[in-house]
């Protein structure tokens, strides 16, 4: 896309009369020495020069287009949206106009305003391969693959060898797991530029899950040689290397993952599983540590539990506060396992945390099927900081009480703490369907 914008300066004629006075002539002549500057990569000597026609003439489009794109190459994207703004009230029949402006809107992350623009940039120009590229990679920005896969193949029908649309598709392809049909788009690729290191890195990887490991590893190690510093080709050899039991060839390549990338758990992963099969059962047992270690939300240890994301650790004990547990007396059963349980709630609520979780331990053991008794020390277990424990708590819960609200909400902050937004949010809409209104209040304010 970059590629695209540095080179897509509109030479736009300037189509004067005989009878133009000196000063449009001089409009003109700024014009042309704007475009000109800007094809040699005088961004700022062409932005005055526009800004010079702009003062003569302030209606002329083309000046305020041909401006923001100068703007946009100089990274100035908030400025070029404005001149974008005004050539499109001028004209708004121009395709290109909707288009620069989407790149400069997605460049500034605003993907949803950058579709609307492709999206009437396409309406003007139906057979603009770029317009339907840039909306691809804006929907796959927001993570609509299944749309980005429907533009880039639009894309690639009108160009079918336009290689920045081919390798869009062959990474849209592997995100929706058809390996198959990317390893042809990065072939593809790799047939008009030998020199695209990532199709290669791509389609290796795609070998990889295909399950050639040989052909992976010849694919990766191309990669690397094109790129010494792509720690995830070097990871992905690795693994590979692993698969044909070359695992003196695998250290070796999870070692130089790790000197690029000290904090990758894959590398530590696979390096610990390569060392065990040597027999450096201590090494292995150090790198596997790592593996569990390093930036885990789902730790069973609680004081490892990292807590990503505005629903920190206050603000889930907060957010569980609200909780209300309806507790009601049932008959007391032979094993005893209701007076287990309330026995386990008045603990907690007396401050013995360890001892309540002794008691609903073994009200659960008595009855399996106590819904209530796993929901409980689910937030018992949430408290004293064991969210992992906390959350199959709450999921015993669910699937022993489909409509279990409160479950639903105290799932879905935990994993919305635990960098499960999605997750959590989706729990949290549960709940809010189910009746529990308070999880409404939380989506507001943390899952928009």
């Amino acid at each position: 896309m970059k590629k695209y914008f540095a080179n897509c300066i509109l030479i736009v004629l300037w189509i004067c009369a005989v009878n133009q006075v000196s000063a449009q002539r001089s409009a003109a002549e700024f014009f042309e020495e704007g475009n000109s500057k800007a094809r040699s990569g005088d961004f700022a000597g062409a932005l005055q020069s526009y800004s010079a026609v702009i003062s003569m003439n302030p209606d002329h489009a083309p000046s305020y287009f041909n401006r923001g794109l100068a703007k946009a190459n100089l990274k100035d994207h908030r400025g070029a949206i404005l001149d974008y703004d005004r050539s499109i009230e001028i004209n708004s029949k121009e395709a290109v106009y909707f288009q620069s402006r989407g790149v400069s809107k997605s460049m500034q992350g605003d993907h949803r305003a950058a579709i609307q623009d492709y999206t009437r940039a396409i309406e003007l120009n139906p057979d603009d391969a770029k317009s339907y590229y840039n909306r691809g990679v804006s929907r796959a920005k927001l993570d609509n693959e299944k749309g980005a896969l429907q533009d880039f193949d639009k894309a690639v029908s009108l160009d079918p060898n336009d290689v920045l649309s081919l390798y869009a598709r062959g990474s849209t392809k592997q995100s929706l797991e058809d390996y198959a049909g990317s390893l042809a788009d990065y072939t593809k690729v790799i047939d008009l530029n030998p020199k695209q290191q990532g199709a290669y890195a791509g389609r290796g990887y795609a070998k990889t899950k295909l399950g050639d490991f040989k052909g992976a590893i010849a694919d990766l190690t191309k990669a690397v040689d094109l790129n010494r510093a792509d720690a995830p080709s070097f990871n992905s050899r690795g693994f590979a290397k692993v698969k044909v039991d070359d695992f003196e060839g695998a250290i070796a390549d999870y070692n130089r993952a790790l000197e690029l990338d000290p904090s990758n758990v894959d590398a530590y992963y696979g390096r610990g599983f390569a060392k065990s099969k040597i027999n450096d059962q201590r090494g292995a047992i150090q790198d596997l540590t790592k593996a569990v270690e390093i930036n885990n939300s789902f730790t069973t240890d609680p004081k490892k539990i990292s807590y990503t994301g505005p629903i920190n650790r206050g603000v889930l004990d907060n957010l569980r506060s609200v909780v209300q547990e309806s507790i009601k007396i049932n008959e007391l059963s032979p094993e005893r396992a209701e007076a287990y349980f309330i026995r386990g709630i008045s603990k907690s609520k007396s401050g013995d945390s360890k001892g309540a979780i002794v008691d609903m331990n073994s009200a659960i053991e008595l009855n399996p099927i106590y819904a209530e008794a796993y929901f409980s020390r689910g937030l018992v277990n949430s408290a004293m900081g064991a969210q992992m424990s906390a959350i199959l708590d709450c999921s015993n819960a669910i699937k022993l009480r489909p409509n279990y609200s409160e479950a639903f909400y105290v799932r879905g902050i935990i994993k919305h703490s635990l960098g499960d937004v999605n997750g959590g949010c989706l729990d949290l809409s549960k709940a809010g369907e189910l009746g529990y209104t308070p999880s409404y209040k939380v989506i507001s304010e943390y899952c928009n």
